[in-house]
């Protein structure tokens, strides 16, 4: 999801940032159901992608926030994000002609991490499509992208129902979604659950009853790199399932905003749109190539497949998304140039950076030229006056705990 500011930007309420407001447009943004939630719980609000949202709240920084949830439960409002039903007998095909998805392929009650791509290559925007064992797929695409991927999506079904096809759109508006994240989520949410969830694996979908709450959607997933869910709910009884996580004696569990979103996110080396990947980079440049599914390397059929496919197999491009660990000072922040340490040439660019709170040093994700994209290449961040070491190193920063089947 795009988050386009940056964490010292948070601990400066005055500055205002790309995608993140506290001015006065603000008050014309839109409200997700758990908006009394947040201001109840003293929620720090702030206009983000066309919604009123919590950066953070009264009880803990950015950094303490970051580090709770690495250590018991969080709770976050992701009920901005865009929830889709996409039905009819061609639902399938009709989605595989927009990303790079095998969701044939898929297992019933599984998601992938996808992308919608350009007849350039280029990403349009990031999802998670899942294959539900009803009459549709189950979307979720990012807030920031809904003025462009809603449409998106129901023109070219439009296009397809004028061929005699079979596919629809029915968008879930104002329904909440709820990530419950942190290593204690699993014990939090069973007791309260008629789902087993030993048996739900990262990426696999049901619908259950939580907390006595009916109709609830259960995804295990999150964009923060720890184990959790994210629950589809009913937008009347959100605030109440919220509050019941809350009561949790299993573990200790917070509301947390934005901001710790933001680190948890980039120290799981995960990519933002608008940030990480845009409408100019492949998913191949992103480090994305695993969500161009194996039969769709053969099937193609999705925009921009050629180039995508002859860049993996000519093992031909010229930037590469990389991790940077940077030495003591300036944190490296979107948009500073990165530089060769002798001729002082730009190769690349930072896209997102911040001081990793569990990590205790700044970290980072850039482009840089191919060449320069290896592990352990030292460059320096240059900030004009100054400039600051950086070592390309891998991904994740932070160990991802996933729940999977080897688990």
């Amino acid at each position: 999801e795009t988050m386009a500011f940056s964490l010292s930007a948070l601990r400066q309420p005055a500055q205002l940032v790309r995608g993140l407001s506290t001015s006065a447009a603000a008050l014309s943004a839109k409200k997700t159901c758990l908006h009394d939630l947040h201001q109840k719980h003293g929620g720090k609000m702030v206009e983000f992608a066309g919604y009123e949202m919590p950066v953070q709240y009264a009880d803990l920084s950015i950094k303490d926030s970051t580090i709770h949830t690495r250590a018991g439960v969080s709770i976050f409002d992701v009920s901005h994000m865009l929830q889709t039903h996409i039905k009819g007998a061609d639902r399938v095909a009709f989605m595989e002609s927009l990303t790079t998805a095998d969701i044939e392929g898929m297992a019933v009650n599984t998601g992938s991490l996808s992308v919608f791509t350009n007849e350039k290559g280029g990403i349009e925007d990031d999802l998670i499509v899942s294959k539900t064992d009803k009459d549709f797929l189950y979307l979720v695409t990012n807030a920031g992208c809904i003025d462009k991927d809603l449409p998106y999506l129901q023109s070219n079904a439009a296009a397809w129902r004028a061929k005699g096809k079979d596919v629809t759109i029915e968008t879930l508006d104002g329904r909440g979604l709820v990530a419950v994240q942190g290593p204690g989520a699993a014990a939090v949410l069973q007791e309260g659950m008629d789902i087993d969830l030993s048996q739900l694996y990262f990426m696999n979908t049901v619908v259950g009853t939580v907390f006595g709450i009916e109709n609830c959607r259960v995804t295990r997933c999150g964009y923060t790199g720890e184990d959790g869910v994210e629950i589809s709910v009913d937008p009347a009884q959100a605030a109440t399932l919220v509050e019941r996580l809350l009561q949790s004696k299993k573990s200790s569990v917070k509301l947390a905003g934005l901001g710790a979103r933001d680190a948890l996110r980039l120290e799981a080396g995960l990519c933002l749109y608008g940030n990480d990947i845009d409408e100019g980079t492949t998913p191949v440049e992103a480090g994305l190539a695993f969500t161009i599914a194996k039969r769709r390397r053969q099937t193609l059929g999705f925009p921009g497949a050629e180039k995508i496919v002859d860049q993996l197999t000519t093992k031909k491009w010229n930037k590469q998304r990389v991790g940077l660990l940077a030495q003591p000072g300036r944190a490296p922040r979107g948009h500073a140039p990165i530089v060769g340490p002798i001729d002082k040439a730009a190769v690349g660019y930072v896209t997102s950076g911040c001081p990793s709170p569990c990590l205790g040093q700044n970290i980072a994700i850039a482009y840089v030229d191919k060449i320069d994209a290896k592990v352990g290449t030292k460059l320096l961040v240059d900030f004009g006056k100054k400039q600051t070491g950086v070592t390309v190193t891998k991904m994740p920063f932070v160990p991802t705990k996933y729940y999977t089947k080897k688990n």
